[in-house]
């Protein structure tokens, strides 16, 4: 099986940044997408930023040029760094990782992001 336990959530004020932690750990897939999800109060989870082993990348169009998403491989470790941080940023961030060869998700028990304007 495949663990994730994110860190780095937290209250910031509006214009901060922050940097969220997925680590990885248990079964590594070799075809994979790995990124971050949140969830808002009253919304559906949506997609925030991934990557798959080919390389391609995806922002949600609400984040693009303000979060980016890295990853060290050395620590199988996945990371999203958050700047210029807005109210609505606000919400419960989600690791996730899929196996694309199985169609199998695995998440993580998520870090809630709280930005006070």
């Amino acid at each position: 099986q495949v663990q994730l336990v994110e860190s780095g959530g937290g209250l910031v004020q509006a214009g901060g940044s922050l940097r969220l932690s997925c680590a990885a750990s248990g079964k590594i897939f070799s075809v994979f997408a790995m990124g971050w999800y949140r969830q808002a109060p009253g919304k559906q989870r949506e997609l925030v930023a991934a990557f798959t082993n080919a390389g391609t990348t995806n922002y949600a169009d609400s984040v693009k040029g303000r979060f980016t998403i890295s990853a060290d491989n050395a620590k199988n470790t996945v990371y999203l760094q958050m700047n210029s941080l807005k109210p609505e940023d606000t919400g419960v961030y989600f690791c996730n990782r899929r196996s694309l060869a199985y169609g199998r998700d695995y998440w993580g028990q998520g870090t809630q992001v709280t930005v006070s304007s």
